[in-house]
């Protein structure tokens, strides 16, 4: 039975299977990304990490965004 808890104190009485919750963060993980590097001025880095705090995301992933949507651009216009 699905139990729902909505206080800290609700944890104590839950029990966790870790095989159910390893199998749910498997079918919730898209593929795999490979790690990358790429250096850039401290300076850049310092105003990605600003506006990705603005918008609320890990500045990683606003980098990532940023790449991607650069590339379909770049990609359109060939």
């Amino acid at each position: 039975m699905t139990q729902y808890v909505k206080s800290e104190s609700g944890y104590r009485q839950v029990t966790f299977e870790p095989k159910k919750i390893r199998a749910a963060m498997k079918k919730g993980r898209g593929p795999r990304k490979r790690p990358t590097s790429v250096a850039l001025d401290p300076e850049l880095i310092d105003q990605l990490k600003s506006e990705a705090r603005a918008r609320g995301l890990p500045y990683q992933v606003l980098m990532r965004m940023l790449i991607v949507e650069g590339f379909r651009r770049f990609r359109r216009r060939r």
